[in-house]
């Protein structure tokens, strides 16, 4: 193979995939260790996202290094059916098509459609998951409605309710009467809004009082059940036990006493509505109040408000009210008032508190188990501070409603009888057992539960059901017991309590294992401004986007399409031209993997800024012209047999901070600090080996050592070797494509780098005395590179150079590397200033206890290289002050350890020495 002049992606990226997975490369070996992953499902609902993209990194990388650590490596693939997103996108891509709506299809025809739209969305993301470089096993990847999982689902359900853990009843739950189904906390999006705050009178029946109550939903009074005050508030202590009249009901309603109630807001008095709020939900409970619900599915008026209110939406409704309220006498005021409005995260619409019958899991046992198995240490949080979110859901729980009034899921596996008895069975066939058992012999006819089972009630048993769970044939053939418990579970801290503590507890409960070992949790990706990525802020990248490019036009017509607010797009095309006038350049999925590593801290967000991409991009091209470079030279000559000591003091430094760069990595990895796993390789990549190693070798190449030249070769080979097989579960396309054209000149006949060993510090001898040689080297050579730069000389201008002072250690070291010095900095001539000579008018550069002078005469002006060294003399005093500062500080010399004290106090020596220099230098300059 032969390396194009310049990387190309497009041209790699496809080629390589495609390779990988014909030849098997990402299944499980069935050799080492067993490390596996399971893949938190994408909903079918459209494309990746920047957060999918990322996590997808973060686990191929995690993938790629332990499956070349020699782990046998599962990562399990999958998708979710995502109930109420999917129905959504398919009703709304009905209404766009003219065809018939979600009720007019019915449920089998509209289940029909969505199971069409499953097959194009799963197709459009497994091919980004592709096209980003994810090494999963697709022959194992599972949909959540199919067979397995669904068995699963049934299985599980049944054993919950058999066990008295899942019962039906009516209680409160977050309503979109758009929707018209119950849906969970984390698809209620509650922000601050602009509101008001009426104050109502309510007279008491006897005519005797009244009490004034301020409330922010006047409509919902037509449900009130009682009026509460503080029991220790004196106002109101002769009133408990009365009764109010209600408005505009005709109801008489108690006065109760509860310590719920916040004396000093408003009056001290609250209406209690237990079918329309959570907290006087809670209160009725206390007080047996029977809840009185007044609304209809879709958020209209119902017949249990009388009846010049019924049918009127909650909109119309208020202002009736508020209107018959103030012709009545009873409106005492209105004012303007901030409130949290809880809305639907899909359909934008204000979500009711809504008293309706629902499936529910009782969750005390469970949270209980699950939050012991934290705290015990059998499932480990990376950031380990993420336990107290989960510790604080799990003592705040409640029971879990699982059941959604939706066509598309799981519909949940349960049978009625006319009389109203319920049977929960695996099957329609021993529903209508049950019911024959409970008639005595003759079965009635049954109707199935209509309601779905909502997406986290199968997503909890991900970890289990994927691997055959509860069937023992299949457990046996993906491996139950060999990769449950997973490694680790790569997801967002938004759903430790939605998803990560539900598998926790629902694994342990079927199966008595943990479902993973670690949790890592990882940030939110957001846009460089820290603003959250979302259609109507037109700020969404589309992580494809980011690794083939998108022209202007395109991006805009893609971010203004589809709006929710259509009135949007003006903004958004405006905001889209100003960022990307030029569109957005193929970077390449190596470019974007790099970024995502580069950007995973530990924090709670992930600003994500485009041009980390560029700059990325260039580290890419840089490594390829690297090894171009390397192997250009490698031609030219012979390898050193393999097992060659290195000869040169450059080949034992390289190899000895590689040995330092992988003892970090290989660290960091366990760490979960792919930031730092980035930024060692990066810098070892980057300034080490390309700007330093590459350029000492060229002395040695093109001199008469033949040994020096040959060992040269093959180290320059080796570490390219390994850095690429290091490189390689961050960036896996170049690598590969470089190793190919590499590993043949080192003998090596494997098929790919991604079965390669990964390489290990332990492996590689650390050479503290080369590092110490070649770092005063490089000393040397940057002190001239600055000078040179400083002074405008020409790249091609030779210098001559004087060494003066300096101890022996430095003149072994200037003879050893005189040839080095020569080429890397372009030294004509090198000298020793003679015992008593004086020192000529030069620049000069201070290493320790030598001066490094280069001959003013007939290279620069005087004048400017005056100013150089005041502003060098400046910079060097202001260092010194900063030392002073620190070392009078009697708490930071008290405090600090010892050792950065000791640096401390060094590095004030060295500046001292410095200056000293420097000024004696501006000396000689002052009288020229």
């Amino acid at each position: 193979m032969s390396m194009d002049s310049s990387f190309e992606p497009s041209t790699i990226e496809s080629k390589w995939y495609a390779q990988w997975e014909a030849n098997g490369w990402f299944k499980p070996s069935g050799r080492g260790e067993p490390y596996s992953i399971m893949l938190p499902p994408p909903n079918v609902t459209g494309t990746l996202h920047m957060g999918h993209a990322f996590q997808h990194t973060i686990m191929d990388t995690l993938i790629r290094y332990h499956r070349m650590r020699g782990c046998d490596t599962l990562w399990q693939l999958g998708t979710d059916h995502a109930g109420i997103a999917t129905e959504m996108v398919v009703t709304r891509l009905l209404a766009t098509e003219g065809s018939p709506g979600r009720n007019e299809l019915g449920r089998d025809a509209f289940i029909e459609r969505v199971w069409q739209w499953k097959g194009q969305s799963g197709d459009t993301i497994e091919r980004q998951m592709r096209r980003m470089g994810v090494s999963g096993d697709w022959s194992r990847t599972t949909f959540t409605m199919d067979d397995g999982p669904s068995e699963a689902v049934v299985e599980t359900f049944v054993r919950l309710f058999e066990q008295g853990l899942i019962y039906r009843g009516m209680k409160l739950v977050n309503w979109d009467p758009v929707l018209k189904t119950a849906i969970s906390d984390l698809e209620v999006v509650s922000e601050e809004e602009d509101g008001k705050l009426w104050s109502i009178r309510y007279p008491l029946t006897d005519g005797s009082d009244s009490l004034v109550v301020a409330t922010t939903r006047p409509e919902t009074m037509l449900g009130d059940v009682a009026v509460a005050v503080n029991p220790e508030d004196e106002r109101y202590a002769h009133l408990v036990g009365k009764t109010l009249r209600l408005p505009l009901s005709d109801r008489d309603i108690p006065i109760i006493a509860d310590a719920y109630v916040e004396r000093e807001f408003g009056t001290g008095c609250v209406k209690i509505t237990p079918a329309h709020d959570f907290n006087d939900y809670a209160i009725g409970e206390r007080h047996r109040l029977t809840p009185i619900n007044i609304f209809n599915d879709d958020a209209t008026i119902n017949a249990n408000a009388p009846a010049q209110y019924r049918g009127l939406d909650r909109k119309a409704a208020r202002k009736t009210v508020l209107a018959d309220l103030e012709a009545a006498g009873l409106l005492v005021e209105e004012k303007k008032h901030k409130l949290m409005v809880p809305r639907g995260d899909r359909t934008g619409e204000i979500i009711e508190p809504y008293l309706t019958w629902q499936w529910f899991v009782k969750m005390d046992g469970l949270a209980a188990r699950g939050l012991e198995l934290v705290e015990s240490g059998k499932v480990r949080f990376v950031p380990e501070n993420w336990i107290n979110t989960y510790r604080h859901w799990l003592g705040n729980i409640q029971d879990w409603c699982i059941s959604r009034q939706l066509w598309w899921g799981h519909r949940i596996p349960a049978w009625y009888d006319d009389a109203g008895n319920t049977y929960v069975a695996r099957t329609e066939a021993d529903a209508l057992a049950q019911a024959a058992a409970k008639h005595g012999g003759a079965a009635p006819a049954l109707r199935r539960e209509a309601d779905v089972l909502e997406t986290w009630f199968s997503s909890a048993l991900w970890s289990h059901s994927t691997l055959g769970w509860p069937n023992e044939a299949a457990m046996a053939e993906r491996g139950f017991d060999r990769y449950l418990p997973s490694s680790v579970l790569v997801t967002g801290f938004d759903i430790i309590f939605f998803w990560v503590a539900r598998m926790i507890m629902m694994t342990d409960h079927f199966t008595g294992k943990v479902p993973f070992k670690d949790v890592y949790i990882t940030g939110l990706v957001r846009d460089k401004d820290g603003q959250k990525m979302s259609k109507s802020k037109g700020n969404v990248l589309d992580p494809i986007d980011l690794v083939d490019g998108i022209g202007l036009e395109d991006l805009v017509a893609k971010r203004t399409s589809g709006l929710m607010k259509p009135q949007d797009a003006p903004k958004i095309e405006k905001a889209t031209r100003k960022d990307y006038p030029e569109g957005i350049p193929a970077f390449g999925a190596d470019a974007l993997r790099f970024t995502f590593a580069s950007l995973a801290t530990h924090g709670r967000d992930i600003k994500f800024d485009l041009d980390r991409c560029g700059g990325y991009k260039n580290f890419c091209n840089k490594l390829w012209n690297a090894a171009r470079f390397v192997l250009m030279n490698v031609e030219s000559g012979a390898i050193a047999p393999a097992g060659t000591a290195a000869a040169t003091e450059a080949e034992k430094w390289i190899l000895s901070r590689l040995h330092h760069c992988l003892a970090q990595v290989e660290a960091e990895f366990a760490a979960y600090r792919f930031d730092l796993v980035s930024q060692a390789l990066y810098e070892f990549t980057w300034n080490e080996f390309c700007d330093w190693f590459l350029e000492l070798a060229k002395p040695a190449l093109s001199g008469d050592d033949a040994q020096a030249a040959a060992s040269t070769r093959l180290t320059l080979l080796t570490v390219l070797e390994t850095l690429l097989r290091a490189l390689h579960p961050l960036i896996p396309f170049i690598t590969e494509e470089v190793w190919q054209n590499v590993k043949g000149r080192l003998g090596i006949a494997a098929p790919t780098v991604s079965l390669q060993a990964y390489p290990r510090a332990a492996d590689i001898a650390v050479d503290a005395a080369a590092e110490d040689e070649i770092e005063w080297l490089k000393t040397v050579v940057s002190q001239l590179r600055r000078i040179r730069s400083e002074m405008n000389l020409q790249p091609k201008l030779t210098i001559p150079l004087v060494y003066a002072g300096g101890s022996a250690s430095d003149k072994a070291r200037a003879t050893k590397f005189a040839a080095a010095i020569g080429f890397l900095a372009k030294v004509e001539s090198q000298r020793w200033l003679d015992a008593g000579e004086a020192e000529p008018a030069a620049s000069t550069a201070i290493v320790g206890e030598l001066k490094i002078l280069i001959p003013l005469a007939g290279l620069i002006d005087i004048g400017a290289e005056k100013a150089r060294l005041e502003k060098e003399i400046k910079r060097v005093e202001g260092e010194i002050g900063k030392c002073h500062a620190k070392l009078g500080n009697e708490s930071f010399v008290a405090n600090a350890p010892a050792a950065v004290v000791d640096e401390m106090k060094q590095r004030l020596a060295e500046f001292t020495t410095t200056l000293a220099g420097l000024r004696e230098q501006a000396g000689k300059l002052g009288a020229l």
